[in-house]
C-alpha cells in the first residue's frame, strides 16, 4: 500500500467514526442498528487500512 494514503485512511476512518456517532445521538428513540453497524464496519475498515499503510511503511525503513 502506498504510504501517502496514511492521513486520507485516517481522516474517513475518523469522519466515518463521527458520523455513526451523530446518528446514533439523533436518532436515538428511534435507533437504527443495521445502519449504525455498517457504519462501523466501514469506519473499521479505514482504520484497518491506516494500519497497514503505517505497516508497511515501519516495514521498508527497517530494511
Amino acid at each position: 500500500m502506498n504510504p501517502k494514503f496514511l492521513i486520507l485512511y485516517l481522516i474517513a476512518g475518523t469522519v466515518a467514526l463521527i458520523l455513526v456517532i451523530y446518528q446514533a445521538v439523533t436518532t436515538y428513540s428511534d435507533l437504527n442498528t443495521g445502519r449504525i453497524v455498517l457504519n462501523l464496519i466501514i469506519s473499521v475498515f479505514f482504520y484497518y487500512l491506516a494500519y497497514k499503510t503505517y505497516h508497511e511503511k515501519k516495514d521498508k525503513e527497517l530494511m
